[in-house]
């Protein structure tokens, strides 16, 4: 679904726990999706029919001639989006295009503004337990048949979304060992990005999380009481 839809049923929730329960727990999720469930986002609007697959064919025909359009229409987005990212490119020109932009002029989850007052716990592991339980969780999918899994539904259409999860190329095109390592590499790579803009958040709280989840668990609440 799009960042939009999730927002309204994520914020929803939210309320309804809170309203039941006098708190609510959000868990996991990549950045712009938690930014989507704790804030009031300005949602970029939907593009209107064609206009994608009109800024697609100009960057297809000369992506770095695309990207000088969009250092005209909105630098900042510009200096934001490398010239070899495609999907992002031609979402800044449909925003630009249409009077908004990729990069918001308030980026209101990185200030202490959300919807409700709001604990912020980020689970912390030492580099070398976060590498092997990438590991061990990428050797379980394998084990479980990921690979079948993946080639089944590449027999079909999938969508764009679809088409970026990470391990599926990779799934698809190489051998299952080869393509073990990759994933395994991309995940650290995801991980290690994941962890530079967690730490941005303002009044974070860093929980050492290498122990047993019920004791990660104790010690949120223990924060999260204490305020």
């Amino acid at each position: 679904m799009s960042v939009g839809e999730y927002a309204g049923l994520a914020h929803a929730a939210i309320d309804e726990l809170v309203a039941a329960n006098g708190a609510a727990v959000v868990a996991g999720g990549t950045g712009l999706y938690l930014r989507a469930a704790l804030v009031d986002l300005a949602v970029p609007p939907a593009p209107q029919a064609g206009t994608r697959e009109r800024w697609e064919a100009v960057y297809d025909m000369d992506p770095q001639a695309a990207h000088a359009q969009l250092e005209e229409l909105d630098p900042t987005a510009a200096a934001a989006v490398h010239p070899n990212d495609r999907r992002r490119v031609v979402r800044a020109l449909e925003l630009a295009e249409a009077g908004a932009s990729l990069v918001p002029a308030d980026d209101r989850l990185w200030s202490e503004e959300m919807r409700r007052p709001t604990l912020v716990a980020g689970l912390d592991l030492p580099r070398e337990t976060l590498e092997g339980r990438i590991r061990e969780r990428t050797e379980e999918m394998f084990a479980r048949g990921v690979v079948e899994e993946v080639r089944s539904a590449l027999q079909r259409p999938v969508s764009r979304t679809a088409e970026k999860a990470l391990g599926l190329r990779e799934l698809g095109e190489l051998s299952p060992e080869e393509a073990l390592e990759r994933i395994v590499t991309r995940t650290l790579r995801y991980a290690a990005y994941q962890r530079k803009w967690m730490r941005r958040i303002p009044g974070i709280v860093m929980i050492d999380a290498d122990r047993l989840p019920a004791e990660v668990a104790d010690a949120i609440v223990e924060v999260a009481r204490a305020r």
